[in-house]
Formats: structure tokens, C-alpha cells, sequence
């Protein structure tokens, strides 16, 4: 007979990103993008808070990491206006590969998001529940 322990995946601790230069990623995430910086350990790595969320940039291990660069998974930032933030990432030269637009209407609130790339050519939204004036 075998026992099995149910299992409780409730919560993401941390999310890894593949980057080519851990330095131009870091002052991108930091600097341009405003993502709380928490610390750097070696080799090449650099950690950063998204509100409890590690997001870890590292560069590649190994030659299999490096077609990963630019093929991450798609980071999805929460924002609050996501007009202003739009407005403040193109004042920034972020490059920016869709203005804001209404993904799916929901009822009380509208699911806008919008999408931008990092230096590594990597895709990243922004999103905001707004809700519908009525």
C-alpha cells in the first residue's frame, strides 16, 4: 500500500529569467523598470522583489540556456494606471510592442493590459482591472 502526501503548490517563491548580460538586465529591472532590487550572488545572478515574488535574472549555465534568452516565460506586472505607466515606459525608451488595450470585459471590471520587451528581447505585460463606469 502506498501513501501518498497531498500536495499544496498555493504560492510562486521565486521566478527565474535567462538574460545575456546580468549587468544591462539589472540596471533595466532596476533603474528603468523601478523593481524593488534585493541582492546580487555569484556568478551572475541578481534578485528582485515583485511584491513577495523573487525574480531571479541570471545568465546562461550552459549552451542549452542560451536559446532560452529572449524565450522566457512572459512576466505580467500589475499596475494600477496602466495608461500613466505605459506613458512613463515609452518615456523611457522601454520598446514597446502594444499600446493598452481591453483584453476581456468582466463584468464589474475591464482586464486592460499592454506589452513591452526587455533588453534581451524578452516579453513583458502590464495589466489593470478597471472598473467599468457605470
Amino acid at each position: 500500500m502506498s501513501t501518498q502526501t497531498a500536495l499544496n503548490l498555493s504560492a510562486i517563491g521565486q521566478i527565474a529569467h535567462v538574460v545575456s548580460n546580468i549587468d544591462t538586465a539589472t540596471a533595466f529591472y532596476k533603474d528603468t523598470l523601478g523593481v524593488p532590487f534585493l541582492f546580487s550572488a555569484p556568478p551572475k545572478l541578481a534578485f528582485f522583489d515583485l511584491g513577495g515574488v523573487r525574480l531571479m535574472l541570471g545568465e546562461p549555465e550552459s549552451a542549452a540556456e542560451n536559446g532560452r534568452i529572449g524565450n522566457n516565460s512572459v512576466l505580467y506586472f500589475k499596475v494600477n494606471d496602466i495608461h500613466s505607466t505605459y506613458e512613463t515606459l515609452a518615456a523611457r525608451g522601454v520598446a514597446v510592442d502594444d499600446k493598452p488595450h481591453i483584453i476581456a470585459r468582466l463584468g464589474t471590471v475591464d482586464l486592460w493590459m499592454a506589452f513591452f520587451r526587455d533588453p534581451d528581447h524578452n516579453l513583458i505585460g502590464i495589466m489593470s482591472e478597471v472598473p467599468v463606469s457605470g
